[in-house]
């Protein structure tokens, strides 16, 4: 479909809540899941990395997340992450929002998403580790919150080219 425009870090529409998705607005979020497919697959081809996309991210107020690894793809509408582990991980996360910055946050080392399908189906997934941590970082694009106001602390942040370096 279309490359959208990513926003970016200070822009006050990242940190709105998205609403959910009703069943009559599914057939125009195929539309939206198109467009998080090429907006995603562009910022892959230019930064070398993108595994998922939050609507938000492009400007949509919807409950919708879009993940494509390894050539496979999973849509979720209205999720809902549960069972969270109390076992958590320490890693730096990066973001679509601000490219050339990591910072260090605490994620929960598994975790369930419910959701649904873009058929409207009911699923749940078992998430662990990297998985884990990228869900919960976009999941948290739909409550307007982004990975720098999970810092561990005041020195969590790094440049791509300083992490590389280290």
């Amino acid at each position: 479909m279309t490359v959208q425009p990513i926003l970016l870090l200070g822009d006050p529409q990242l940190y709105e809540i998205s609403s959910p998705v009703d069943q009559e607005e599914l057939h125009a979020m195929k539309k939206v899941t198109a467009d998080l497919h090429d907006t995603m697959m562009d910022f892959r081809r230019r930064h070398g990395a993108g595994r998922a996309i939050a609507a938000p991210q492009v400007g949509v107020k919807k409950r919708l997340l879009y993940m494509c690894i390894d050539r496979e793809s999973h849509i979720f509408i209205n999720p809902a992450l549960d069972e969270r582990s109390e076992e958590m991980m320490e890693v730096w996360d990066d973001c679509m929002c601000f490219p050339d910055l990591l910072v260090k946050v605490m994620r929960h080392r598994r975790c369930r998403i419910r959701y649904r399908d873009e058929n409207w189906e009911e699923r749940t997934m078992m998430l662990e580790g990297s998985l884990s941590e990228l869900l919960q970082h976009e999941y948290d694009h739909l409550d307007g919150i982004l990975a720098v106001s999970r810092a561990v602390d005041g020195r969590s942040f790094a440049l791509r080219s300083q992490k590389r370096s280290r």
